[in-house]
């Protein structure tokens, strides 16, 4: 597996009260059973919408933010989900429906975008047992995903995401995804590949302070047996072999491991016709430096009529090399001058992970925050906030022997 070196990119500045995206969960409700789901579904999971509304009032407390997602659940089975859309929206925040997509039809789209809906972020993959797709691999379901980056360019001026969980089977599928994506750069915006994580209760046990925690409680306990938890580096590898060119800009590390590539992102430049490379760390880092001081706010979605303008970002070449060889490939076809680049950005995010000692290396600066009993939580880990109002620690099965021989060695030296 290829080592990527964390100094060659550009560190997000994104933190807990200040940060690009922020998460609302109104409901636990949802018209799917994903594989995987760190959720559980809760058919009377809808929350009032005064509870929202006061979620909503205490994240623009708490947190600056650019967005608000609203997730799940399926946000867009909400009684309410217009009216939660409008708040989010005369909040000055930018509203991201999180969502399997398969409630939405062309006039929905149309009242939502009346609302002031800003994008979409759809989560298609083929462990979603979706009726219709119940035998299709990740590059059949392109079919589903053009359907919807279809409707939403149709209806203009509406961010498209996609999303997907990556498990160790489906892992293949990834650079057939990506290029995908790139034949259908004028109408998708975001690709993202989320790599699924469990609590294993093989290898540790589980507490909260001194009380022993039964881990099999938890819905992301669940896993077939075959899953072994795949690092970002292992789909950045595979996106590279693909494409030479591949590169990543700007990543958030984790808690407990500096090293660690929690989120990493790539930009892609390209027109419908040719690829034309990638971001360096420096572009992206103008970019969220200068929408900061503008703004008071890190950036996290863009309109499409924003990203079919990538021609603009060739101006940073002055201090990015990356987009400077952009820039002299791209206009030594002078007809270029006529044709639109547009950016496209691929993200990897690679969850929570158990360390060896048992430490959990969560993601700094999750930009998934969400709000629980009035305090900021960490939204993947809500079952443990529901079922036991605290998160759960996590220690090894043989921490007794570790201690033994951890004093063993220390005595030695004294």
């Amino acid at each position: 597996m290829i080592k990527l070196n964390h100094q060659n990119y550009y560190r997000l500045p994104w933190n807990l009260t200040d940060n690009s995206i922020t998460w609302l969960e109104p409901t636990a409700k949802c018209n799917l059973a994903c594989v995987g789901c760190y959720r559980k579904n809760l058919k009377n999971g809808h929350k009032s919408l005064e509870e929202v509304k006061e979620e909503i009032r205490l994240l623009n407390k708490y947190r600056r933010t650019d967005g608000i997602s609203i997730a799940g659940g399926e946000p867009l089975l909400h009684p309410n989900i217009i009216d939660i859309v409008k708040e989010v929206k005369n909040c000055g925040l930018k509203p991201i429906i999180n969502t399997n997509g398969f409630t939405l039809t062309k006039d929905f789209l149309l009242e939502l975008k009346k609302a002031g809906v800003f994008g979409f972020t759809f989560h298609i993959d083929s462990k979603q047992r979706r009726p219709g797709w119940l035998e299709a691999n990740e590059l059949e379901l392109n079919e589903l995903r053009y359907h919807y980056a279809k409707m939403l360019s149709e209806v203009g001026d509406i961010a498209c995401s996609f999303n997907s969980t990556v498990y160790r089977d489906t892992l293949q599928y990834i650079p057939g995804m990506v290029k995908w994506a790139e034949e259908n750069i004028d109408i998708v915006n975001v690709m993202v590949f989320i790599l699924y994580r469990m609590a294993n209760n093989k290898l540790y046990d589980f507490f909260i302070g001194p009380y022993p925690v039964n881990s099999a409680e938890l819905v992301y306990n669940i896993q077939p047996e075959d899953v072994v938890d795949i690092k970002a580096e292992e789909v950045y590898e595979l996106i590279k072999n693909q494409d030479p060119e591949f590169d990543s800009c700007a990543y958030l590390n984790g808690t407990s491991d500096p090293e660690s590539f929690k989120w990493l992102l790539s930009i892609k430049l390209a027109t419908k016709r040719k690829r034309y490379g990638y971001m360096g760390s420096k572009g992206i880092e103008i970019i969220q430096t200068f929408h900061h001081l503008f703004t008071g706010k890190y950036l996290a979605y863009t309109r499409p009529k924003t990203q079919a303008k990538g021609k603009s970002l060739l101006l940073l070449g002055a201090f990015d090399k990356k987009l400077r060889k952009i820039f002299f490939k791209y206009f030594r076809n002078p007809l270029n001058i006529f044709r639109k680049l547009y950016t496209q950005s691929i993200m990897i995010i690679q969850p929570i992970d158990i360390m060896e000692d048992g430490r959990q290396n969560m993601c700094d600066g999750c930009p998934d925050i969400t709000i629980w009993n009035g305090k900021l939580v960490w939204s993947c880990r809500m079952e443990e906030q529901l079922n036991y109002a605290f998160n759960v620690q996590a220690y090894p099965k043989d921490l007794k022997e570790r201690i033994e021989e951890q004093k063993r060695k220390y005595q030695k030296m004294t």
